[in-house]
């Protein structure tokens, strides 16, 4: 899961376009030193990402790392230094800030989650619901968070939802078509009991509890005795989340680990140096 060079470079053509107008009235020949700081605790991510905005902008630029991804980092801490031209460091300055501190934002919320759920043997998973362009590199920093990834895309699992449910006719002849030149893991989502038993009778992978009461999860939980892999999802918050995963459930999904981020609040300050 790392960045493309096609990615990247649709990334700069985005904020530069046919030019970073700004850069030309810095002498082309001005060699520059930056550094990059965290203004506030996080879990360092996407250094990937990062590194591959300067690669691709111009081979002069060296990047010190003083962490690694996954790495919690306090407050006011050097993360890394650059070395090169003076143009470059300006003009790939924001593309690479947005995507190290929306891939940190990421990877810190991650561990929360992770944290919260911590002597528990329930598993904390991602969703779709993900910012587009940017959904392999979430995927890595909520791996980078400590929590796991739920399905990439629609081509690598099967879930069944209500609406295919309703254009199949029953949970029962859905997990069978679904079966059908298919070796995915087909998972079905249910609302309520009566739908838990019906999907629990037809034997997928894996049956989400859609947001269900704690008493209800603990109710399928005990009629489940182990026979598929449980979900739950739906109104679970880093304040609730302990409960439900004392509940037995395998797994948590949680959309707000990609989707309700507040962006890690990094700083880049460049200083002139001599020619070398």
């Amino acid at each position: 899961m790392y960045p493309t060079s096609t990615e990247i470079a649709a990334f700069l053509n985005e904020d530069i376009g046919s030019g970073d107008l700004t850069a030309t009235i810095i002498p082309n020949n001005t060699k520059a030193t930056a550094n990059v700081i965290t203004r506030q605790d996080i879990v360092i991510c996407g250094q990937a990402w990062f590194d591959a905005v300067f690669k691709q902008l111009s081979a002069e630029v060296s990047i010190e790392w003083f962490c690694k991804d996954g790495e919690f980092i306090s407050a006011d801490t050097l993360l890394c230094k650059l070395k090169g031209p003076a143009r470059t460091l300006l003009s790939g300055e924001r593309t690479a800030l947005n995507l190290l501190q929306t891939l940190s934002a990421t990877a810190t919320t991650a561990r929360l989650y992770a944290n919260a759920v911590a002597g528990t043997s329930c598993k904390v998973l991602d969703t779709r619901k993900t910012i587009p362009g940017l959904r392999q590199a979430q995927k890595y920093a909520v791996k980078s968070g400590g929590c796991f990834n739920h399905r990439i895309g629609l081509f690598d699992a099967i879930l069944i939802k209500e609406n295919h449910i309703i254009a199949a006719g029953s949970i029962a002849q859905a997990v069978k078509s679904a079966r059908l030149g298919s070796q995915a893991m087909v998972e079905v989502e249910v609302e309520n009991l009566d739908e838990f038993t019906q999907a629990l009778d037809s034997m997928p992978d894996r049956i989400m509890l859609d947001n269900f009461s704690i008493a209800d999860i603990t109710t399928a939980v005990k009629n489940n005795a182990g026979k598929v892999e449980l979900e739950a999802s739906g109104n679970i918050t880093l304040e609730n989340i302990q409960v439900y995963a004392q509940t037995g459930v395998n797994y948590i999904s949680i959309g707000a680990l990609t989707k309700n981020l507040s962006a890690a609040d990094l700083s880049m300050r460049i200083e002139l140096r001599p020619a070398d």
